[in-house]
C-alpha cells in the first residue's frame, strides 16, 4: 500500500475509536455503563445493530461466497424480515416491561435461577468463541496481504476495540457504529462501482454474462435438508437462527434495550429487518462483478499471494510454472468464447448461445481442475497450508487493481467492520458475566459503582480471551460459515428455552432445564456425525436446521417432561 493508504487506514479507525471514547468518557454507574442511559434513538439503534451483526467477515467473505458461488447466499436472509416483526411483538415488550439488563434476567422471572445461568452459559460459550472468530477472521486475511505478523494484528484489532469499550460502555459501542457503518457501506459503494466501470463491457453485458455463468441464482425452491442455502432454508432455520439471535442473543439484545423508548427500539429492528437484505444483496452483488472482471483480466491461480510465493521458492517451483502456463493458455480460451458468448447473445442466436455458454462452462471447470492441482502442490510443500482461498478473493482484487487512497479505505471498511462487531460482543459478555453470574450468584449486594468497575473489567478480560483464541484459532473452510455454523450450534436451544418461556406457560423450569440439556447433547451429536454414514444411513443434514430442530426439540422435550413430571406427582 502506498502512504495515502496507510494515512487513510490508520486516520479512520484512530479518528473512529477516539470520537467514541471523547462522546462517552466516564459514565459513573451501572445503569449509563450497560444501558448507555436509555437515550438513543431509532436510526442509531438500527445502525448499531446492522453493525452489529456486519463483521469483517461480511465484507471479506461474502464477495469471495459470490465469486465462488454466485448471489445464491442471499436466500439466507430471507427470514429476517419475519424475525424482526415476531421479535418486535412478542420480545421486546417483555423485556421492556421487566426493565432488564440483559435477555436472560427474564428467564429466572419465569422459571429459576438454574435456567436463567445454564442460558447465559450457553451464550457466553458461544458468543465468547465467536469473539475470537471475528477477530482471527480478518486478522489471518489482513497479515496476510498486508505481510504483517498475525499475532500482532490480532492483539491490533482487540486492543483497539477494548479500549473505547471499557471507557464508554454499551453507548460507546453505538455510537461509534454509526461512523463505523458508514465507513464500511460507502467503501463497498465505491468499491463496487468502481469495478463495474473496470469491466471492458457494457453492464447490461456484464449482468448476462453472470447469468449465463449461474452466478446470479439468487433463488431456489427446491427443497433439500442438505443445500446450505435455499428458499426454504431461508425462511425457516435461518428464520430461527435470526430469532434467538436478534432476540435472545445479549450482544442485539443490548443495543435495542438502550433505546429511549419501546416505539424507538422497535423502529430500530424494523430499519435493520428491511435495510440488512439489500445490504448483503450490495455485497454479494459486487462480488458477482468481480468474477466478472476477473473473465476478462486473468485471476491469479491461488488467490492467497503468501501462499503462491512460498510455493515459488519450494521445490515444487517448475510443476507450478506449468500450471500457471496452462492455466493463462486457458485463460485465453475462455475469452475468447466469453467474447463469443456475448457476441451470441447480442444477435439472439439461442443454439450458439447455449453453445458457447457449454465452452465456457467447459474452460471453467478446467480452470477449476489446475486451481486444485496448485492446491495440491500447496499441501505437498506444507501439509499444515490453508488451500482455501475464497476469503482472499475480493481484498486481493483490491490491492491488485484499485487506485491508491481507495485501497486504504477499503482496509479501512475490513478494520472497522471487525472492531464494531468484536466491540458489541465483549459489551454483551461483560454484561452477562456481570448480571447474570457475578451479581446474580457471587457478589449479590455491592454499589452501583462496584458493577460498572466490575464489567469494566469482564470487557478487558473477555477481550484477552478473545484475542488469546484468535492467536491460537485454525481457518475455517469459509469465514462467514464458521460463524453462522458456530451460533446454529447453540441458538436453536437457547430459542428454545425462550419460547417455552413465552408460549408454555404450564411448563416449569425443572423440565426446560433438562430438556436444554438434553438438546444440546443431541445437537452436538448430529453436527458430529454430520457428513457421515451411522448405521448404514448417509446423515447430511444442513447446519442452518440445527436452529429450528433445537428449538423444536426443547419445547416437544420440555412439554413431555412436564407432563410425566404432573402425572408423577398424582401418583
Amino acid at each position: 500500500m502506498s502512504y495515502l493508504d496507510w494515512a487513510i487506514m490508520f486516520g479512520t479507525l484512530l479518528a473512529i475509536a477516539a470520537y467514541g471514547i471523547y462522546k462517552t468518557y466516564g459514565p459513573k454507574d451501572m445503569e449509563k455503563y450497560l444501558r448507555g442511559g436509555n437515550d438513543l434513538n431509532w436510526w442509531t439503534i438500527g445502525l448499531s445493530i446492522m453493525a452489529t451483526q456486519a463483521s469483517a467477515i461480511t465484507f471479506l467473505s461474502t464477495p469471495g461466497q459470490a465469486y465462488a458461488d454466485g448471489m445464491r447466499f442471499i436466500q439466507f436472509y430471507f427470514g429476517l424480515p419475519v424475525a424482526m416483526i415476531i421479535i418486535s411483538v412478542v420480545f421486546l415488550p417483555i423485556y421492556y416491561r421487566l426493565k432488564v439488563y440483559t435477555a436472560y434476567e427474564f428467564l429466572e422471572t419465569r422459571f429459576d435461577l438454574k435456567t436463567r445461568t445454564l442460558t447465559a452459559f450457553l451464550f457466553l460459550v458461544q458468543r465468547g468463541l465467536a469473539a475470537g472468530i471475528t477477530i482471527y477472521a480478518p486478522a489471518i486475511i489482513l497479515s496476510t496481504l498486508l505481510e504483517w505478523n498475525l499475532t500482532l494484528t490480532n492483539f491490533f484489532i482487540g486492543f483497539m476495540v477494548i479500549i473505547y469499550t471499557v471507557s464508554g460502555g454499551t453507548k460507546a459501542v453505538s455510537i461509534t457504529q454509526k461512523q463505523q457503518m458508514t465507513v464500511m457501506m460507502g467503501g463497498m459503494i465505491l468499491a463496487g462501482i468502481i469495478v463495474i466501470q473496470m469491466i471492458p463491457v457494457k453492464f447490461t453485458e456484464a449482468l448476462h454474462l453472470a447469468g449465463k455463468m449461474e452466478k446470479l441464482n439468487i433463488v431456489n425452491f427446491e427443497f433439500d435438508l442438505s443445500d446450505r442455502y435455499n428458499f426454504w432454508s431461508g425462511v425457516t432455520g435461518a428464520l430461527f437462527l435470526f430469532l434467538s439471535y436478534f432476540g435472545t442473543d445479549q450482544s442485539q439484545v443490548q443495543r435495542y434495550l438502550s433505546g429511549r423508548s419501546l416505539t424507538q427500539s422497535r423502529m430500530g429492528l424494523m430499519m435493520n429487518g428491511f435495510l440488512k437484505v439489500p445490504m448483503q444483496f450490495v455485497i454479494l452483488f459486487i462480488g458477482v462483478m468481480v468474477f466478472v472482471f476477473y473473465q476478462f483480466f486473468q485471476p491469479p491461480v491461488i488467490f492467497n499471494t503468501i501462499q503462491l510465493d512460498k510455493l515459488k521458492q519450494s521445490e515444487y517451483v517448475d510443476d507450478l510454472s506449468e500450471l500457471e502456463e496452462e492455466y493463462s493458455d486457458v485463460f485465453q480460451d475462455k475469452t475468447e468464447s466469453i467474447q463469443q458468448l456475448l457476441g451470441a447473445i447480442s444477435s439472439n442466436d439461442e443454439s450458439q448461445t447455449n453453445q458457447y455458454q457449454e465452452e465456457v462452462f467447459d474452460h471453467s471447470a478446467r480452470q477449476e481442475e489446475l486451481r486444485e492441482k496448485a492446491k495440491a502442490l500447496i499441501v505437498k510443500n506444507d501439509p499444515l497450508a490453508e488451500t482455501n482461498d475464497t476469503d482472499y478473493v475480493f481484498m486481493r482484487f483490491v490491492m491488485d487493481y484499485l487506485p491508491k487512497g481507495i485501497v486504504g479505505l477499503l482496509f479501512a471498511v475490513i478494520f472497522s467492520a471487525a472492531m464494531s462487531s468484536t466491540a458489541s460482543e465483549l459489551n454483551a459478555l461483560s454484561s452477562t458475566t456481570t448480571m447474570d453470574i457475578y451479581k446474580r450468584s457471587i457478589k449479590k449486594s455491592e454499589d452501583s459503582r462496584h458493577y460498572m468497575l466490575s464489567s469494566k473489567w469482564f470487557t478487558a478480560l473477555w477481550g484477552l480471551f478473545a484475542v488469546l483464541f484468535a492467536t491460537y484459532a485454525t481457518l475455517f473452510e469459509n469465514l462467514i460459515q464458521a460463524v453462522n455454523l458456530l451460533g446454529s450450534l447453540f441458538y436453536g436451544t437457547i430459542l428454545g428455552i425462550f419460547l417455552v418461556g413465552f408460549f408454555l406457560k404450564w411448563v416449569g423450569g425443572r423440565a426446560v432445564f433438562m430438556a436444554a440439556i438434553v438438546t444440546e447433547i443431541l445437537i452436538l451429536t448430529l453436527h458430529y456425525f454430520n457428513g457421515k454414514t451411522v448405521g448404514g444411513v448417509a446423515v447430511d443434514v444442513g447446519y442452518l436446521w440445527y436452529n429450528a430442530i433445537g428449538c423444536i426439540l426443547v419445547m416437544v422435550i420440555a412439554a413431555f417432561l412436564q407432563l410425566f413430571m404432573s402425572q408423577a406427582k398424582k401418583v
